[in-house]
């Protein structure tokens, strides 16, 4: 598994599921995923299809950065993403807690 796994099948699939979670984070939010495997994403969900798209389009709430294999560790529950966010491996730009906790019921 690959963040791009993750953002580009995953996250639509769960969306897809769960459709109020969108409309519930309403929000661009951009993913800058370093090291192998990485890269940048747009996940937007003032759209109500069509999330993700690759490369980081519009003007996002917020940036997510983080590694491929930390991300992919927070996605499979082998990382506390508020421990990697307290260590430095999990950064939003700005921090908006609010907007955090909503993204990590997508994710989660």
């Amino acid at each position: 598994m690959t963040a791009q796994d993750i953002i580009e099948t995953e996250i639509p699939a769960a969306l897809k599921q769960k459709p109020e979670l969108a409309k519930e984070i309403n929000a661009i939010i951009h993913f800058d995923i370093t090291g192998d495997n990485g890269g940048k994403w747009t996940v937007d969900l003032t759209k109500p299809d069509n999330w993700v798209t690759k490369g980081a389009e519009g003007t996002p709430k917020m940036t997510v950065s983080v590694s491929n294999d930390d991300f992919v560790k927070i996605r499979e529950k082998k990382l506390n993403a508020q421990m990697a966010a307290m260590q430095g491996k999990l950064k939003f730009k700005p921090m908006d807690m609010g907007l955090a906790m909503k993204l990590a019921k997508l994710l989660g």
